[in-house]
């Protein structure tokens, strides 16, 4: 089985204001881009085993709210192979009450945070109570680490550092920092190794090989590979396109003296058993039951 613990939920371009669209069109040279999620569409381009979790996102800032509803309603959908996350916006308020809501009324089962897209750190004050109930609950918590196209999410409030002041306050939370933290890979990978229960996923990094290459290589170099969670994004990419860039990144040091990634280890973080190392494991088999 392959666990994804990176994918979408949302509807485009309902949940994105217009600045956030006219941005990213100037990101890819003035191209509408196409972030349709279907489900079917997902499926197609991914193994028959998959598993993946989704979400949306709430930041304010940036033009981004998609409805805790409209993610549990697509997760319910496909119960035995979809998992859900809630999100909140802390620097709006009654955050603390859609949180309980989504996860006491809805049945998600994890927490996604926007730490730039919303212009908050991770470690102020006010998300005291996030991680407190995140530990009491037992709701693995994923945030976007690194970079953005959006020019009002501050560069600051993504840095992976941030993160190793939240695990250092609230040891038992489980967190996931999206991306590796790219272009910040070597935080990140100081972060993950320092904290038992601080990971980090490799969604959308597939397509800059020799970036992912090198931030392999600090991961290998480190010995964390066990950190490491499959995700891919989608629809940004999809699954069966990031796991074709694991498997052919030692293509680019044939005839060369640089060193070469474990193929193993890359084989094992394809399928990795995430759910179980996010405490999720039971939540696909009560849903099909």
């Amino acid at each position: 089985m392959i666990i994804d613990v990176h994918s979408h939920a949302w509807q485009y371009p309902r949940h994105f204001n217009d600045d956030f669209r006219e941005q990213a069109r100037q990101a890819r040279n003035g191209e509408e881009v196409d972030l349709t999620v279907q489900y079917e569409a997902y499926a197609a381009a991914a193994p028959a085993e998959t598993r993946n979790i989704v979400f949306g996102g709430k930041a304010r800032l940036s033009g981004l709210w998609v409805d805790d509803d409209y993610v549990a309603d697509y997760v319910a959908r496909h119960p035995d192979r979809v998992l859900g996350y809630l999100s909140v916006d802390p620097t709006q308020d009654g955050y603390e009450k859609d949180m309980r809501r989504g996860h006491e009324e809805l049945g998600l089962c994890g927490i996604k945070l926007l730490p730039m897209y919303a212009g908050f750190e991770p470690q102020d004050d006010r998300l005291d109570p996030l991680w407190r109930y995140a530990a009491r609950h037992r709701l693995p918590v994923l945030l976007h680490t690194g970079t953005t196209f959006i020019r009002q999410a501050p560069l600051h409030c993504t840095l992976p550092r941030h993160i190793d002041a939240v695990a250092r306050r609230h040891p038992d939370v489980t967190i996931v920092m999206a991306h590796l933290g790219h272009p910040y890979e070597g935080e990140c990978v100081a972060v993950i190794r320092k904290h038992p229960n601080v990971y980090a996923d490799i969604s959308a990094l597939h397509y800059r090989l020799y970036q992912l290459y090198n931030s392999l290589m600090l991961v290998q170099e480190y010995g964390v590979w066990n950190k490491l969670l499959f995700g891919s994004d989608y629809p940004f990419t999809t699954v069966n396109a990031s796991i074709e860039g694991l498997r052919h990144l030692n293509d680019m040091v044939e005839g060369t003296s640089l060193p070469r990634l474990d193929e193993k280890q890359i084989e094992a973080l394809i399928h990795r058993d995430s759910l179980h190392l996010l405490g999720l494991a039971d939540k696909l088999r009560s849903a099909s039951a």
